[in-house]
């Protein structure tokens, strides 16, 4: 909302026309900008902003024509001054990334103080373990040496320090010293036990509601043969809905808590804010919740059709349960976790607008995720059906099966994640030049493939599909587990000295990648189901449907940990412990 509307705020415009006063203190002009100074020689640089949003792209094309044609000075004039037009928003813009390269210049340099206390604490211990084994007094002496070389009696690193903090309550912190610490050194938040608590108590209440759904399920018979078709039309596809996105972040917590055991940097990898970035327990409670409000809405639906209540009203109670979590999704007050709810908002936001935003590792990592939820999809476009349609009124639930709109949907949300990540490795493809970005859409593509040619069978099975479905999905399948092993989690070397596997493992235990290797082949080809021509009643085939989704997820939460375990591994080999930011300044007399 400050790059595209609105007027300026006072407060920020007196922050920019310091930035402004500063730069030209030190010899920096802005192109297309009158200012002249005691005639002293100033470097012309333009202001620079990534075309990171489909605003911004939009915005560098039309100021780079209007900085061309228009404000630029004609030929000839003389005191080739141009234009007075200075764009405000995108000095904002400049302004915070300059004000990120200062964060990030701060964090390297108590990396950087870090790493010397750190070695001379070991140069320490080092010589008092010398001296207790060879019963000599030989640590004094070495310790004065150490303490002369120059990581030790070097002050620079703190001296940096102390000018970033100055530069920036200046010109970043109206002179607010306690601003400026929350921005150079933010405070984790300290883990609470009431939120252990408040997951022992939610398993505990969803385990008592399951075993209570579970018994008046059985003495109702909703599931037989006879009764079962209406249950597993209204309710089966909203509450798989709920029991897929809870496995999906009962995985995500486990993710946490291993990332977290072995010392994997998921917050540095993701760009999370250190301060509100989502913990292992947090993604439990949040589970816990889910499925507790979810299976108590299902106990409740029992209890009401038991007791001789309209469908028409009880068939409404899973609608209700979704529009209170997405009042909760997009809840504007601070609760429940609002930075991580808005932070999942903005990337899927920059998911759906693919390729239009500049492509981050976190926005790669959930469109994965979502290649992996396309039954979730699918149950979502039928919920929408039903309540959108009346069905849960009429109980016609032909108006959805059989009409040819929603037919035609289930080719578009099942291509729609796919689509998704190979219009980001476009993206990639275009800004890095790497081919292998191409070869990563191709996989993507064949994927399409074969899910369309599955979704074909499944209306006409003849041998023609079949022989489709065979090709597509095994060139899929093997195209995918060749990209798993080598591209990423980096195994299947055959030059490492761990066989074939890779050189740098976190995990102690060499078996452990193996059985993992198996285990995501046989995870993979679980597609086999839907061509072996087994026939099955409604609800058992929709039970088989809802097993093989919660396959895939776990596969994908078992896949998170070695893909993010690569990305470490090549982080540490690349020494790279901070943020590489861009500045938005480039010299004008290279136009």
């Amino acid at each position: 909302s400050e790059l595209t509307g609105g007027e300026t705020p006072k407060s920020e415009q007196s922050e920019t026309e310091e930035v402004i006063a500063a730069l030209e203190k030190n010899g920096v002009s802005f192109v297309n900008s009158n200012t002249r100074t005691n005639n002293k020689p100033k470097m012309a640089l333009r202001v620079d902003i990534p075309a990171t949003t489909p605003t911004r792209t939009i915005t560098a094309v039309t100021s780079m024509l209007w900085e061309d044609l228009i404000n630029n000075p004609k030929k000839g004039e003389s005191g080739g001054g141009g234009g007075d037009h200075i764009n405000r928003k995108k000095i904002q813009c400049a302004e915070k990334m300059i004000r990120s390269a200062f964060v990030e210049l701060y964090r390297g340099l108590g990396l950087l103080k870090t790493y010397s206390s750190l070695n001379m604490v070991a140069f320490t211990k080092i010589l008092k373990k010398f001296d207790k084994v060879a019963n000599q007094q030989a640590s004094p002496s070495y310790l004065r040496e150490v303490k002369k070389s120059h990581f030790i009696s070097s002050d620079k690193a703190v001296r940096l320090m102390d000018e970033v903090e100055c530069i920036f309550t200046k010109h970043f912190a109206n002179n607010d010293r306690k601003k400026t610490m929350k921005f150079l050194r933010p405070q984790q938040q300290k883990e609470s036990h009431m939120v252990t608590f408040f997951v022992g108590l939610f398993t505990g209440c969803f385990v008592s509601l399951f075993s209570v759904y579970a018994i008046l399920a059985h003495l109702s018979g909703i599931f037989s043969p006879t009764t079962g078709r209406s249950y597993v039309e209204t309710v089966y596809p909203v509450f798989s809905v709920f029991a897929l996105l809870s496995l999906h972040l009962f995985m995500y917590g486990c993710n946490l808590f291993m990332w977290k055991a072995t010392r994997i940097n998921h917050n540095f990898i993701f760009e999370f804010q250190p301060s509100n970035s989502l913990k292992y327990r947090d993604s439990f409670l949040i589970c816990t919740t889910f499925m507790t409000s979810v299976v108590g809405a299902m106990v409740i639906h029992l209890l009401l059709r038991a007791a001789g209540f309209s469908p028409s009203q009880v068939d409404a109670i899973p609608g209700v349960l979704i529009l209170i979590f997405i009042a909760l999704l997009i809840c504007p007050f601070d609760i429940l976790y609002r930075p991580t709810r808005y932070y999942f908002l903005r990337i899927m936001r920059n998911i759906a607008c693919s390729p239009l935003y500049k492509v981050l590792l976190v926005d790669i990592f959930m469109a994965d995720q979502l290649t992996s939820q396309i039954p979730l999809l699918r149950h979502m476009e039928s919920t929408a059906c039903y309540f959108i349609a009346g069905t849960f009124k009429t109980h016609r639930y032909e108006t959805c099966n059989s009409g040819k709109l929603y037919r035609d949907l289930v080719y578009l949300i099942s291509f729609l994640p796919y689509y998704w990540r190979a219009m980001q490795c476009l993206r990639r493809y275009i800004e890095e030049s790497d081919v292998n970005q191409l070869a990563n859409m191709g996989k993507y593509v064949s994927a399409m493939l074969a899910a369309g040619a599955r979704l074909t069978y499944a209306k006409k099975e003849n041998h023609l599909w079949f022989a489709i479905v065979l090709v597509t999905s095994a060139f899929a399948t093997i195209y995918q587990l060749y990209w798993d092993f080598v591209k990423d989690w980096g195994l299947l070397n055959p030059k490492s000295k761990n066989k074939w596997l890779r050189d740098d493992l976190i995990l102690k235990n060499k078996s452990i990648y193996y059985m993992s290797i198996g285990l995501n082949v046989v995870l993979r080809v679980a597609w086999v189901e839907t061509v072996m021509g087994f026939r099955f009643k409604m609800v058992e085939s929709r039970m088989l449907d809802f097993f093989l989704a919660s396959l895939e997820v776990i596969r994908r939460g078992h896949w998170n940990f070695y893909r993010l375990e690569n990305e470490h591994v090549s982080n540490v080999g690349k020494c790279k412990a901070v943020k590489p930011v861009t500045v938005p300044f480039r010299d004008a007399d290279s136009d």
